[in-house]
């Protein structure tokens, strides 16, 4: 019998679903050492670490369980996702023009039409399908040509499913792309070197630059041409690539399908949803609360303190389980049911802090398209086969999703 901590570290758990039984017996412990790091586990002390930057740091050792090799540190400290205030803060800066309320609602009429043409037009695999919207959104917004949107795709498989054989050498059908994006392909690895390396992406490097020179001679409205004008290194230009590359479609594409899949075994839940629209904000909060997309982060403890009744050390790696903090029974009413209406709305799957997520209200533009498509169909969407969930320990992932969608 394994232990409780090795269920939740193990990346093959996940392939049959969240180990939440697990989860709820070590929140009961609250903070536990597991191997070489503290795993915290209630939501009041994951919002204490995550609003805490001078005392946990996403600097010091970067917010992956695992250390990244000496070599690789000093560079993948140069995102802002392993930075702290004031460095984070002047790289959020940059970008916080493209998801203001107004910048979102420019969008909005876009991102429906788009979603509506995904639901209107299904394969049979609805995680393989709304897998398009976060990246067409992202395209349009960071300045990525269209045709080039499955590069977003395969670096972000990659990067997420690395743990996943399914994943970690994707790599999607070419045709269209343009010329920058073909000769930046030339250079993608085939041996699985791990993603989150500075030699595990040479591709997503050399388009990240390619796209920097034609945005800096023809710049338009976007990211990518606003970065430009920028005081900028060369190493955060292709930090802030690589992440948004990724981390702006991670959260939504496993979103979706999670909130389908809550929909599918809550069937009471689905039919009171189509019977009042109105609860489509709530729902949309409460699928993102349920299905947590993302289940943990690291932060490195860099003086002595001490959480949840535990004496934390300097240097000590800190864990935080949003898959965990968002089912404490401390904050949420009866936290394993799904329920579209509820009101106890202060889910983390965005994070908290300095680092709440700066796409939260982009990815929830989206996410109320894709289920107001799905309302808008003659009846309601059915399961049609097994949900085959990501090999990974770190994203709530699914990779496939078979159904049967009405006309």
């Amino acid at each position: 019998m394994r232990t409780d901590a090795e269920l939740i570290v193990d990346p093959d758990t996940y392939t049959s679903g969240v180990p939440h039984d697990a989860l709820t017996r070590l929140r009961e412990k609250n903070v536990v050492r597991i191997g070489d790091f503290w795993a915290v586990f209630r939501h009041a002390d994951v919002r204490t670490v995550l609003r805490s930057p001078h005392t946990f740091s996403s600097h010091r050792g970067a917010t992956q369980i695992r250390d990244p090799a000496p070599v690789d540190l000093a560079y993948v400290q140069r995102m802002m996702l392993n930075q702290d205030p004031p460095e984070h803060s002047r790289l959020r800066r940059m970008l916080t023009s493209a998801f203001t309320p107004r910048a979102v609602a420019r969008l909005e009429d876009g991102i429906r039409a788009n979603a509506r043409e995904i639901i209107a037009n299904p394969s049979g695999d609805f995680a393989h399908d709304v897998a398009d919207l976060p990246l067409l959104t992202l395209a349009d917004v960071f300045g990525v040509p269209r045709q080039d949107r499955a590069l977003l795709y395969d670096w972000s498989n990659r990067v997420i499913g690395f743990q996943d054989a399914e994943y970690a050498l994707s790599s999607s059908d070419t045709a269209g792309m343009t010329e920058m994006a073909l000769q930046a392909l030339e250079l993608r690895p085939s041996d699985g070197r791990d993603p989150r390396a500075r030699d595990g992406m040479p591709d997503l490097y050399a388009y990240a630059h390619a796209l920097g020179e034609y945005k800096r001679k023809h710049p338009t409205d976007d990211v990518v041409s606003n970065l430009m004008r920028e005081d900028i290194t060369v190493e955060e230009f292709e930090n802030l690539f690589w992440l948004f590359s990724v981390a702006g479609n991670e959260t939504l594409r496993n979103g979706i399908p999670g909130g389908m899949i809550a929909l599918l075994e809550h069937p009471g839940q689905y039919e009171r949803l189509r019977a009042d629209r109105t609860l489509l904000g709530t729902a949309v909060e409460e699928m993102l609360r349920w299905w947590t997309p993302v289940m943990h982060f690291r932060r490195t403890a860099v003086q002595d303190t001490e959480l949840g009744g535990q004496k934390i050390k300097a240097g000590d790696k800190v864990v935080v389980w949003f898959s965990s903090a968002n089912r404490d029974e401390r904050a949420f009413t009866e936290p394993s049911k799904f329920d579209v209406g509820r009101r106890e709305a202060d889910h983390l799957s965005f994070g908290h802090g300095p680092h709440f997520c700066l796409g939260a209200q982009l990815a929830r533009t989206q996410m109320r398209a894709i289920f107001e498509a799905v309302l808008d169909l003659s009846g309601t969407i059915q399961l049609d086969g097994s949900v085959d969930r990501l090999r990974s320990n770190f994203q709530n992932g699914v990779k496939h999703l078979p159904v049967r969608v009405p006309k």
